[in-house]
């Protein structure tokens, strides 16, 4: 078996608890296939890169080979080549933007600005 689905690849890896979830953050526009926005069903072989948004943060990972059934964390870090940059500590990560509780909804133009603080 050479190609997965994305969502089935990413949840037997355990970079997502359910599948569920992984075709949520697909549909959601949260996973990315060689740097393309991808759907649940894309199909994914050894060698591409997957970028998954959690927390905020990208993780990325490179398919070493194709997995379909969800097993134990050291089998599943076989299957994967983890590329995700160590995040920064609090103390140097920077002012994180923090809009007043009860401020409503922002524009969108705050929301914009927000972005691109955020660095998304």
């Amino acid at each position: 078996m050479d190609k997965a689905r994305v969502d089935s690849w990413i949840w037997a890896v355990r970079i997502t608890k359910t599948r569920s979830a992984a075709t949520t953050a697909c549909k959601a526009g949260h996973v990315k296939v060689n740097g393309e926005r991808a759907k649940p069903a894309q199909p994914v072989g050894p060698g591409d890169e997957v970028r998954v948004r959690q927390a905020g943060f990208d993780r990325i990972v490179v398919v070493k080979s194709i997995i379909l059934k969800r097993v134990s964390a050291a089998e599943a870090a076989k299957h994967l080549e983890d590329n995700t940059p160590p995040r920064l500590p609090p103390e140097e990560a920077g002012f994180v933007p923090i809009r007043e509780r009860g401020a409503g909804r922002p524009s969108k133009r705050e929301r914009r600005d927000l972005e691109e603080l955020r660095g998304y």
